[in-house]
């Protein structure tokens, strides 16, 4: 019924929004003037909304908010006096280091550049898919892969629409070349449809420089989104419930809550759901009918993490509207201000990133606009003061040359490989192999490696990435191992069988519980990700410092020289080693350690929660042994955590699989 009713509104909508939509569209104008009001407009509305909805963070998810509107500042009032001004955080923050890198690099920097600032600036006050992302960024990776839901576990989340609302603001007009840079920079933290609502900002917020309607509007970010995809199924369900419920909001929201959280399958069920919030964006701006400040109270009573969308539909109004429509009692909460918050953002969740006048980051964002359209066929002319910028509106974004860096292939003898070099995002160049030797047995060919390998060892290879205007080069060091023997294993050793369901219940825990295997016996069942795939040592509640070992025993001796460490997904609070070590079992039955290991990559060098990466391998190589059993032992990592039950569980480990060769 919902969609049925959906077709139908989305037709009035788009019968409308043809000459707008439509292929070869003629270039179109807009005065300076009026485009630095919008982005004044853009980034004053999102500190409004991100400050106004900050109290409001995850308050209603059984009920909505109450209509004691307005809600009106709250708690924040007293930052915003102690900062005097406003004050940053995660809906604006990130926004503000990728403005200053694209004036640094220009309008269209690469993974790796934005990959440096996140690993210089973020270094506190991240959560989910971010902090999952840095962790993988420190381990060496790039994006895509940082945001791959195989080493992601928080792909689904709500991080990339509250971070990324800066490439449709740069790109006016240039609906489809928005839509498309923020698709690519959502996949830094995000997958499949976890980016899509972030895709569907970005058409919006370039397309609102041109028109005003918020249902047009809604309309253009539907169609910027893949046509089978969740989130457009999603958004037209909330437009069905709106004209099911043209005058009752809560009902609205009673019927999205119960569809797209309480019914949400366990592994994506969390109040910080990308899709799931997105339908309360797209609810707020519904019954909002395009009025700041009740729509800014929808998006805080709607609910669940919605400080977000309080934040990215403020922006939006904000560029609809332009700065001079924005109420000035938002922007001018305390007495003796004369301009918006005081003309002060001032840092207090990023090192080392400057405080900044609003005003001077306006004309930082409208720079690089200008250069960004400019650069895509656009023009200015005209005289100082009444300039006018025409935009090249089929303009395409084409993502930068550059490597992407994720896992190589895991090669055994005698298995068939079948491997991407490639990612989403240089897939379009040109690869070759300009040097070194495959391993024998595999060939390359336009980024793909194939066939099967006949002999273990490694292999140095040099491969050229190049767009016929440039060309660049990365060594890849691959290896190849003989078969994996812990299949074959008689005994699967830990000094944790079984998970205590009791502790990891009373933790502070961001997975789906689907996630968690029950037993240690997933160790060497060959699966890296997805339902039961990671066992947590969880065992008791303690304070104490913890040891743990994972490993294997045969019947017969084995001689062997590497194994291989898969680890899992990993809360705020735990679950990696510290340090890791290699013992067998000697001849007289006793464990004794292995000399001369070599750990590929190495351990993080420190403790610190944002440096530890979710779901990689770690290749433990060493002298041959011959043994009838073998383990990893290594002390396991604690937190302090803010929640008070997580702060009496001892330490504990995440593995999915542990791999042994001869």
């Amino acid at each position: 019924m919902l969609r049925k009713i959906t077709n139908s509104f989305s037709i009035a909508f788009v019968l409308v929004l043809l000459p707008f939509l439509s292929d070869g569209k003629k270039p179109c104008k807009i005065k300076i003037s009026e485009l630095r009001d919008k982005i004044a407009g853009e980034w004053i509305g999102q500190l409004i909304g991100n400050m106004y909805g900050l109290p409001h963070e995850c308050k209603y998810i059984a009920e909505p908010g109450a209509e004691n509107w307005p809600y009106g500042y709250s708690k924040s009032l007293d930052k915003l006096q102690k900062c005097d001004g406003a004050f940053s955080d995660d809906d604006t923050d990130v926004e503000y280091m990728y403005l200053l890198e694209m004036q640094k690099f220009g309008p269209e920097p690469r993974y790796s550049q934005l990959c440096d600032a996140w690993m210089y600036h973020i270094r506190d006050r991240i959560w989910l898919a971010n902090r999952a992302a840095l962790g993988l960024m420190h381990f060496g990776y790039t994006p895509p892969f940082t945001g791959n839901k195989a080493l992601n576990p928080h792909w689904f989340q709500i991080d990339p629409q509250l971070i990324n609302e800066i490439w449709g603001v740069t790109a006016p007009g240039m609906v489809n070349y928005a839509a498309s840079k923020s698709d690519w920079a959502a996949r830094i933290t995000s997958d499949d449809w976890g980016v899509e609502p972030t895709i569907f900002y970005g058409a919006m917020y370039s397309a609102a420089y041109f028109e005003k309607d918020i249902r047009k509007l809604i309309e253009i970010g539907l169609k910027a989104l893949p046509a089978n995809g969740r989130f457009q199924g999603t958004a037209r369900d909330m437009i069905a419930l709106y004209v099911k419920y043209p005058n009752d909001w809560k009902s609205a929201r009673k019927e999205m809550a119960r569809i797209y959280y309480t019914n949400e399958p366990e592994m994506t069920k969390t109040v910080w759901n990308a899709n799931l919030n997105g339908a309360c964006a797209v609810l707020a701006m519904l019954y909002g009918e395009g009025n700041f400040q009740h729509t800014l109270d929808l998006a805080c009573a709607i609910g669940f993490d919605c400080d977000n969308q309080a934040a990215t539909i403020a922006g939006l109004l904000g560029v609809i509207n332009g700065f001079k429509a924005l109420p000035a009692n938002l922007y001018l909460p305390i007495k003796g201000w004369e301009t918006p918050f005081n003309n002060k953002y001032v840092n207090i969740t990023r090192y080392d990133m400057p405080d900044g006048k609003i005003s001077e980051i306006i004309d930082q964002t409208l720079k690089s606009t200008i250069e960004l359209v400019v650069m895509k066929g656009g023009k200015l002319s005209g005289n100082s003061g009444s300039e006018v910028l025409t935009i090249n509106p089929d303009a395409i974004f084409n993502p930068p040359l550059e490597f992407c860096i994720g896992p190589l292939p895991v090669m055994e003898t005698g298995k068939p490989v079948d491997y991407n070099f490639f990612t989403q995002a240089n897939q379009i160049y040109n690869w070759r192999l300009i040097s070194g030797k495959l391993p024998e047995g595999l060939s390359f060919t336009n980024g793909k490696l194939l066939g099967i390998p006949k002999e273990s060892g490694n292999s140095k290879i040099t491969l050229q990435l190049s767009n016929g205007k440039e060309k660049i080069t990365h060594d890849f060091n691959l290896l190849v191992r003989s078969q994996n023997i812990a299949f074959k294993a008689d005994t699967i050793l830990s000094n944790v069988r079984q998970l205590n369901k009791a502790v990891l219940d009373s933790c502070w825990i961001t997975f789906g519980k689907p996630m968690y295997a029950q037993n240690v016996n997933i160790l060497n069942d060959g699966k890296t990700n997805g339902a039961g795939s990671v066992f947590y040592s969880l065992a008791a509640k303690s304070n104490i410092p913890k040891v743990d070992y994972y490993g294997y025993g045969w019947k017969t001796p084995q001689k062997i020289s590497m194994v291989a460490l898969h680890t899992g997904c990993l809360e705020e609070f735990g679950g990696w080693f510290t340090s890791l070590n290699i013992q067998y079992m000697n001849e007289a039955g006793k464990w004794s350690p292995v000399e001369d290991i070599s750990i590929t990559p190495p351990l993080p060098s420190t403790d610190i929660v944002f440096f530890q990466p979710h779901f990689v391998e770690y290749v433990i190589s060493f002298p041959t042994v011959e043994t009838r059993a073998i383990r990893i032992i290594g002390d396991t990592k604690i937190q302090d955590h803010w929640h008070k039950f997580t702060k009496q569980v001892s330490g504990f480990s995440s593995v999915t699989e542990l791999s042994v060769y001869n």
